[in-house]
This record gives C-alpha cells, sequence and structure tokens, in this order.
C-alpha cells in the first residue's frame, strides 16, 4: 500500500469513508460531542472513535475534553486546503473543456 504522507493526502484519504464525509458534514453546522455524532451510525463506540481519529490525524477535525465528553470541531485550514486544491482542478478541467468546445465549433465550421 502506497505511504500517505501529504496532508492533502491524508484528508483526502479520510474524506474517501461516508461515515467520516458524514461527520464532517455534520460538524460544519457546529461543534458537537462525540456521542452525538454517533447516534446516527450503527456501529460501536471504539469503531466510530477510528474514524474520528482518522478525522483528526488528517487535520480535519479537532477535539478536546470537557468535563465527561469529547467535543469534536471542523479544523477550518485543513478543510480550505482540499477545497482550494478541488477549485483548482476545477477550473484547470473547466478551461480544457471551452477550449475543446472552440477546437469542435472551428472544426464544424471548417467543415460546412
Amino acid at each position: 500500500m502506497q505511504s500517505r504522507t501529504s496532508p492533502l493526502d491524508l484528508a483526502f484519504y479520510a474524506l474517501s469513508d461516508a461515515t467520516r464525509r458524514a461527520v464532517v458534514s455534520r460538524l460544519a453546522d457546529g461543534e458537537a460531542p462525540v456521542s452525538v455524532l454517533a447516534e446516527p451510525f450503527d456501529m460501536a463506540l471504539p469503531s466510530f472513535a477510528q474514524h474520528l481519529r482518522v478525522l483528526e490525524d488528517a487535520g480535519l477535525i479537532t477535539s478536546e475534553k470537557r468535563g465527561r465528553s469529547r467535543w469534536c470541531r471542523l479544523a477550518r485550514p485543513r478543510i480550505d486546503d482540499a477545497a482550494d486544491w478541488l477549485e483548482t482542478e476545477r477550473r484547470r478541467w473547466a478551461d480544457r473543456l471551452d477550449r475543446l468546445e472552440a477546437y469542435l465549433d472551428g472544426a464544424k465550421a471548417d467543415t460546412a
């Protein structure tokens, strides 16, 4: 298995799982305790905690102990890094498609 060492690789690896994406989506609404985050999922708390660990190791969330509960929140900088990369790639492909469309329009005009 290839090593995932760059922060962006870790972020996309963490987001490759539906459970982890759902947690990130929920945390976009605000911080929450682990017990609340785990409620929608049919899995044991230790299994769910592993998902949180992957998200935390990737720098997508942070957590802190408050009394008897552990609270999680999004880590905006790493989320923003992933979003910036996606936006750069989206623009690149949009530009390529625009150039292809222009080329095809020119080719169609040449044959008409």
